[in-house]
């Protein structure tokens, strides 16, 4: 079977979905409780399990399928946790969002209808509660629903759903641990271009006027992007061909030289362009490629996924010259924010970006072994927090957001 039911709250079930063949029927119900955040919809979240998910060929890792959905009395969808299980050594049966590691997916949430958000919670929290230590025999206590720790990241501190979950499990006796994660930063942008530059510094808007007057109304500078499917394999070769020169020329490897990871996105962005959530742009200066942007776009908002620039051509600031057009085309687009993701690059905050505060939030049950596991993991973190700050350490303790832990 690809799920197993079991009765929680009235009038509602959870299921177990143990593989994406029954979802893929339930695509658009998915995407109606993403919010429209392009990292939560179904198109990224199913290519990643077909690219990172489990596969009997690997033998470095052991992952699984661990799709929890709320289903009403009529088998709609309430509310969905798009999560995968890993078998670890170190840490046991670990739950994870699907669009983790090296893609770096983030304001990650679990799904729930407009207004069930409590009830969801709720039922998902009874669920986990009950599998954790297979206490009675219903079907989801068998050992392959055991789970050893939730770990989610990629979590905006904001996130209601997310919130709301790890209180209800604190309040049945599972351990809850919060922590600081990595910020994303935004624009808030405004109507118009002049009044954008109205924000930047002296210096800065000298630097960009100079550039627009320079390049971009000299018809020296042309903007491509793709508006049709045949457009994309041309636009996916120039942004591989120009992250990858740029970063080797900096002596990194790039995020393009793993293949699954250049395997995902060429699979993902025909997905994403059909339901208009993705903006795939590059420069030409004099006829040569010298700048690329990979945007996912949903909810008024353009996320700068990644980028890469020519590396010969950096007397020319590609990268300037990138995000100019980028955030003028979003401007006299309407859109109403402009968000560079996780990470605290100083060239965020130049462009007048705001720092958005994210959250890792860990769950352990009560099951002595898994506590266990969170002692040592905590003692770890204290070290590694104690090292990198200098700072004394007392008593083996780390300090956790809301200081619970």
């Amino acid at each position: 079977m690809s799920f197993e039911p079991t009765t929680t709250l009235p009038g509602t079930r959870v299921v177990r979905f143990h593989s994406l063949d029954p979802l893929a029927s339930r695509a658009g119900e998915w995407d109606r409780m993403t919010r429209d955040v392009p990292f939560r919809s179904w198109a990224w979240a199913s290519h990643w399990w077909r690219h990172y998910g489990d596969d009997p060929r690997r033998t470095d890792r052991k992952t699984a399928l661990f799709t929890l959905g709320v289903l009403d009395q009529t088998d709609a969808l309430l509310g969905l946790a798009p999560w995968y299980v890993e078998d670890s050594l170190a840490e046991g049966r670990v739950l994870r969002f699907l669009g983790t590691g090296e893609v770096c997916s983030d304001y990650l949430s679990v799904l729930s209808e407009p207004g069930k958000e409590d009830l969801v919670s709720r039922a998902l929290a009874d669920w986990l509660s009950g599998a954790r230590t297979g206490e009675d025999d219903r079907p989801q206590s068998r050992d392959s629903d055991r789970w050893d720790l939730l770990e989610l990241t990629g979590v905006d501190a904001e996130d209601t759903v997310v919130g709301h979950l790890a209180d209800q499990l604190k309040a049945r006796g599972n351990t809850v641990h919060r922590r600081a994660g990595p910020n994303c930063w935004r624009i808030e942008l405004p109507t118009s271009w002049e009044e954008y530059l109205g924000r930047l510094s002296k210096d800065h808007r000298k630097q960009i006027r100079r550039t627009t007057r320079g390049m971009l109304a000299t018809g020296r500078v042309r903007v491509h992007g793709v508006e049709r499917l045949e457009d994309l394999p041309r636009a996916q070769e120039v942004l591989i061909d120009l992250h990858q020169r740029r970063r080797l020329s900096q002596g990194e490897p790039g995020c393009f030289a793993s293949s699954r990871f250049t395997a995902f996105h060429r699979n993902v962005m025909p997905d994403l362009l059909r339901g208009g959530q993705l903006r795939l742009d590059w420069l030409e200066l004099d006829g040569e490629p010298v700048a690329a942007e990979y945007q996912l776009t949903g909810d008024g908002v353009v996320y700068a996924y990644q980028a890469g620039v020519n590396p010969d051509a950096l007397e020319h600031s590609p990268g300037r010259l990138g995000h100019v057009a980028m955030l003028r085309r979003s401007i006299e687009q309407g859109y109403r924010a402009v968000d560079f993701l996780r990470g605290d690059e100083p060239y965020k905050a130049h462009w007048r970006a705001e720092p958005r505060a994210s959250l890792e939030i860990r769950v352990v049950p009560t099951r002595t072994a898994a506590q266990l596991r969170h002692g040592v993991w905590r003692v770890g973190t204290s070290v590694k927090q104690w090292a990198k700050s200098g700072l004394r350490l007392v008593g083996g303790e780390s300090v956790a957001v809301r200081g619970e832990g």
